[in-house]
């Protein structure tokens, strides 16, 4: 794939994040008082915008990229050589909840590796993007990871799911409270990890996410300078993975934390 094609895909990413999280945006300011809350599963989310969202998207990169493949949390699809990977609302649960904490996570993956990463939070109107080899940037500005090497100085956000045994949580939890980390949970994983790529905190670790949570913000903090591991494996595009993203010295540190 060309320079050029790449850069097109970048710019088209970016574009159709942001009328995405303006749909988003504006459903949850039109929520009802009333909560008429919807599960796939235990603490899985759902809502019709999030149906809405990944229709839309889907519908946008079909006309600018009509042989890309596409893969979307709520209605599936196809992997292929060159596929979209998109996540309408991570967060959903909060957007449920009538908190202000979500985004659209948009992932194109060739050849198995993800070359663009783009979220954006509608509620923050902020755009994270990276493109492999070309850096990371939030609303157009270069963006890095933070300088901390001592766990004892360090934000960690641990992530939650219920596909991981909550004894295997807390045996990491007790590790990262036991090296002086400051340990927090929010509500997406993906702005999870896109926060470590901006410097706002230093790392996020997860015993399981999926691949639609977490393959643009994983770029964003390789491309931020920052360490991930070897997240997007074949597996993980069905299954999903672990995942840790952290300024480079305490990759030893919180590796050895997650060994459950």
């Amino acid at each position: 794939m060309t320079e050029v094609e790449m850069q097109l895909r970048l710019l088209a990413a970016c574009a159709i994040a942001q009328e995405a999280g303006y749909l988003v945006r504006r459903r949850f300011l039109e929520r009802d008082d009333v909560l008429k809350l919807k599960f796939k599963g235990p603490q899985d989310y759902l809502t019709e915008t999030d149906a809405e969202v990944e229709k839309l998207i889907a519908l946008r990169l079909s006309q600018a990229f009509p042989d890309d493949g596409f893969f979307g949390e709520e209605g599936g699809g196809a992997f292929s050589e060159s596929v979209w990977i998109v996540d309408p609302i991570d967060g959903t649960a909060d957007f449920a909840r009538g908190i202000a904490y979500f985004c659209v996570s948009i992932a194109f993956v060739h050849q198995g590796r993800t070359q663009i990463g783009v979220l954006y939070d509608p509620m923050a109107d902020e755009l994270f993007a990276a493109r492999r080899g070309s850096g990371a940037t939030l609303n157009g500005r270069a963006i890095k990871v933070s300088a901390i090497d001592d766990p004892r100085q360090s934000v960690v956000e641990l992530g939650w799911s219920p596909r991981a045994p909550f004894p295997d949580y807390l045996k990491v939890a007790t590790r990262l409270n036991d090296l002086g980390a400051g340990v927090k949970r929010c509500g997406s994983g993906a702005l999870g990890l896109a926060y470590v790529a901006a410097g706002r905190q230093d790392a996020y670790c997860e015993l399981h996410i999926n691949a639609w949570d977490a393959a643009a913000a994983v770029l964003l903090i390789e491309e931020a300078g920052g360490w991930t591991n070897d997240f997007l494996t074949a597996a993980c595009l069905q299954h999903g993975n672990r995942v840790i993203g952290c300024t480079p010295k305490l990759r030893d540190v919180l590796e050895e934390a997650m060994r459950v």
